[in-house]
């Protein structure tokens, strides 16, 4: 399950960013490699500019409208795990700051507690014909999609992660597709781990640090996750270049 794909999105030069925003709207920029990473307007609000990262092997266009991932559509079956709420907010990047992106699709997919994602065959088995933890949501007009899962398990060469993919209007009558990858704490997902069924796996995993796709996103991709009983709640913000 190591062998991702290549990167799926635009990730913003400097010199696209400055012309978007404006040099007196940037808040901060924390570059590399000649790259902005990270751009936050001055207005309310977040404006960030994230990086994109690989696909990976596992996207299925499972065309779920839902906002509660957790269950199998065949047979209603829901995945144990810890319940994570988890709230995405996509704005689109234009002159002086950014706007929310309605009418947006929004695609969340991810493994099960024991490492699993469902329709794939792979050498750790088949779930060919599964859909759990698979499912989109559309922007409302605030930006904002909300869905309902389980805090991820984790596999073989990677950290642990949760794969979106956001779908939008461009110019020209195109779509615009941006693809990446969130990540948790290693503190928290070792709390999180230790409790059933993440524990009855029995295997070590990947610290973010050993994982070259966090490296690469250079920390501006993990979640920051909260308490929230009967399990836990993050946010997080994102802008597009849709242009």
């Amino acid at each position: 399950m190591s062998d991702d794909d290549r990167p799926i999105g635009h990730l913003l030069t400097r010199r696209e960013t400055l012309a978007l925003l404006g040099a007196g709207g940037l808040a901060a920029l924390a570059g590399g490699s000649g790259g902005v990473r990270r751009a936050a307007a001055a207005a309310p609000g977040a404006c960030i500019a994230r990086p994109a990262l690989t696909e990976g092997p596992y996207f299925v266009d499972a065309k779920l409208h839902r906002s509660d991932i957790r269950s199998d559509p065949s047979d209603g079956a829901e995945k144990p795990g810890a319940p994570l709420r988890l709230a995405l907010r996509v704005s689109r990047l234009v002159s002086g700051g950014c706007v929310p992106l309605p009418g947006a699709t929004v695609d969340l997919w991810h493994c099960d507690a024991l490492g699993a994602y469902s329709d794939v065959a792979d050498p750790g088995g088949s779930t060919v014909g599964k859909k759990f933890l698979r499912g989109y949501q559309v922007t409302d007009a605030d930006g904002l999609t909300r869905f309902t899962t389980i805090y991820p398990g984790a596999y073989p060469g990677r950290a642990v992660h949760i794969h979106f993919k956001v779908r939008s209007a461009a110019a020209g009558g195109r779509t615009h597709e941006f693809t990446s990858q969130l990540f948790f704490d290693d503190a928290l997902t070792d709390q999180v781990h230790a409790q059933a069924p993440y524990a009855t796996r029995g295997r070590s995993r990947l610290r973010n640090a050993r994982d070259g796709i966090y490296r690469r996103a250079r920390g501006q991709l993990t979640l920051a996750v909260t308490p929230a009983a009967p399990g836990y709640a993050a946010s997080f913000d994102l802008a597009l270049q849709t242009a």
